[in-house]
């Protein structure tokens, strides 16, 4: 399985990027996604996660409201729209998915790092004042 992110740049606080993920070797539709993110000197964070068919989303508090995340299981791909950025948001962005059924997915909680089981290289996303 392999998971590559694009869309990373650089832009000014306020602006927006849109990150994709697409998959290769695995039918993303059958597995929960999410999306991760590491400052420099700061440990991964969670940032977005969607289950397989996207009924269910679940976000880092400091990110609702301006992050969506969304996916198209026909193209394979899972994406996260990234309005109103902040400095704070620079980080180096990982999608990851996991092979575990959603009532685990959801019981130990989407944003355990632990539950997903293939990882992207990253993307970097930098944010200017």
């Amino acid at each position: 399985v392999q998971l590559v992110e694009s869309g990373g740049g650089l832009v000014q606080a306020g602006g927006s990027l849109r990150l994709s993920c697409a998959a290769s070797g695995r039918t993303f539709s059958s597995y929960a996604t999410g999306w991760f993110r590491q400052a420099p000197g700061k440990e991964r964070e969670f940032v977005a996660a969607i289950n397989w068919n996207g009924n269910i989303r679940s976000y880092l508090d400091s990110v609702k409201g301006r992050f969506t995340i969304s996916r198209d299981n026909a193209k394979n791909t899972v994406d996260l729209q990234m309005n109103s950025l902040k400095p704070e948001d620079t980080a180096v962005y990982y999608c990851a998915t996991s092979d575990s059924e959603t009532s685990r997915w959801l019981g130990r909680g989407p944003g355990t790092a632990a539950l997903y089981d293939y990882w992207g290289q990253g993307t970097q996303v930098t944010v200017s004042s």
